[in-house]
């Protein structure tokens, strides 16, 4: 893993996605008849948003827990208890040092290192692998999978640097008479460092023995086009984590109007994965089979949200048409709110508070304005007098 993290494709994918993650809010919500509402004075929600104990904030377990994920392959992390089953705290298992079993079509985890032992139930292990085998038990590292392809990458970068830490010069034979092996090896050391000197003080004139021709050995970077090969590393590095190589600073192909699908492609696409995988780990592992309210997830408006300019349009659409009140588009953009009529929906028209528009039937008058039938007809009779 370590290795793999020296190319720098692998690393701006892993910190990408972990640090993308760990950044969104993770809320803790109750089914209620509008719908859902945060439930901020649970001490759950606290852990979850805030620390997970007091030794590890939520935002640096779950960037712990990506990097595991994308590189090792999976994530553990322990569900401490108080006596009436509530959550306390949660603590991030190492998986190196953790394993799976499978006794009587039960699961059982094993962290074990070298003071202790300690076996758990299913159920007090929060679980997120990259990718099951088909066991269902074991798991896929993508690293160790897909070794090869970063295997090429290491290697281009090993071959880059010592091209430029011998002085850009490629590796070269010396051709002409020679009395002895110990002779010729003085004259191969001898050229070498006369070369190097050269391309260091930048002497464009090398003077070489009598009757002896320095030819290069192997290709040039230039003719093997290492720079083509570097640049589409980093496209296979991209399709190992599903993610556009513009997130991994590669604008090739990268326009402006382009650019911004591309963010949209990612959240639903590669994010929406990894959201869903860790909110159904949780709801599953936190809450107790008869708890059918409460459940937990990721805030992804943040992401989602356009320019000044765009957002405010899109406000505007959803106050008029009674999609939201004036007091929630407030709440979205960190404002406070003014409670009153701007805690309401509101209508297209007039702009008015949802209900307090009157209307007949068709568009027409108030009903409560039209005239009684006896006084339409003593209206006529009086006309016709």
């Amino acid at each position: 893993m370590e290795t793999a993290l020296g190319v720098p494709a692998v690393w701006c994918a892993v910190n990408f996605l972990s640090g993308t993650l760990a950044s969104l809010p993770l809320e803790m919500f109750v089914k209620s008849a509008s719908g859902r509402e945060a439930v901020e004075g649970n001490p759950l929600y606290a852990i979850l948003q805030d620390a997970i104990n007091p030794e590890w904030t939520s935002f640096a377990w779950r960037k712990y827990s990506m990097v595991n994920i994308l590189t090792l392959g999976r994530a553990f992390t322990f569900i401490e208890r108080n006596k009436a089953g509530r959550v306390t705290n949660l603590w991030p298992l190492n998986p190196l040092l953790t394993t799976v079993e499978l006794r009587q079509g039960r699961k059982f985890y094993i962290y074990e290192d070298t003071r202790r032992r300690i076996e758990y139930q299913a159920s007090e292990i929060i679980d997120v692998p990259f990718m099951l085998d088909a066991d269902g038990i074991s798991h896929v590292a993508p690293i160790q999978r897909l070794a090869k392809a970063v295997g090429l990458a290491i290697a281009l970068e090993s071959y880059a640097e010592k091209f430029f830490l011998n002085g850009g010069v490629p590796p070269l034979a010396l051709y002409g008479p020679v009395g002895s092996p110990a002779a010729a090896s003085r004259a191969a050391t001898d050229v070498t460092k006369a070369i190097r000197d050269a391309n260091a003080e930048r002497r464009n004139v090398l003077i070489m023995p009598k009757d002896h021709e320095l030819k290069p050995v192997g290709i040039d970077p230039d003719k093997s086009q290492m720079e083509a090969a570097r640049r589409f590393q980093i496209e296979e590095i991209a399709r190992i984590f599903d993610l556009p190589p513009v997130f991994l600073q590669d604008l090739t192909h990268g326009t402006f109007s382009n650019t911004e699908q591309q963010d949209l492609h990612f959240v639903k696409h590669t994010l929406m994965q990894w959201l869903t995988a860790w909110e159904q780990e949780l709801n599953l592992k936190l809450f107790t089979a008869r708890n059918t309210k409460n459940f937990v997830a990721f805030n992804q408006d943040g992401l989602l949200r356009g320019d000044f300019t765009t957002r405010m349009n899109g406000y505007a659409t959803a106050i008029q048409n009674a999609i939201n009140t004036p007091d929630e588009v407030r709440s979205m953009e960190n404002w406070p709110t003014h409670g009153g009529d701007a805690a309401k929906l509101h209508i297209q028209g007039a702009t008015v508070p949802l209900g307090s528009q009157k209307m007949g039937h068709n568009g027409g008058p108030p009903l409560g304005d039209q005239p009684a039938a006896n006084e339409n007809k003593n209206t006529d009779e009086a006309k016709a007098a």
